[in-house]
């Protein structure tokens, strides 16, 4: 093997456990999407006094 082949199987490898490390520590940090269930507040909102930031301020 040539010298500029093996440097460039090393930046490969290390690509690679640079992008499987990066891709295993962000999904540790997540979860699926469709793995919680909804709370009734992000469906429908309270009226405890809270201001919505849709909600048109009038006088």
């Amino acid at each position: 093997m040539s010298r500029k082949k093996k440097i460039f199987i090393v930046a490969a490898i290390l690509f690679f456990l640079a992008t499987i490390i990066v891709g295993y520590d962000i999904s540790t940090k997540t979860s699926f999407p469709g793995s919680k269930k909804y709370l009734k507040e992000s469906i429908a909102p309270s009226d405890k006094g809270e201001k919505d930031s849709l909600n048109v301020k009038t006088k």
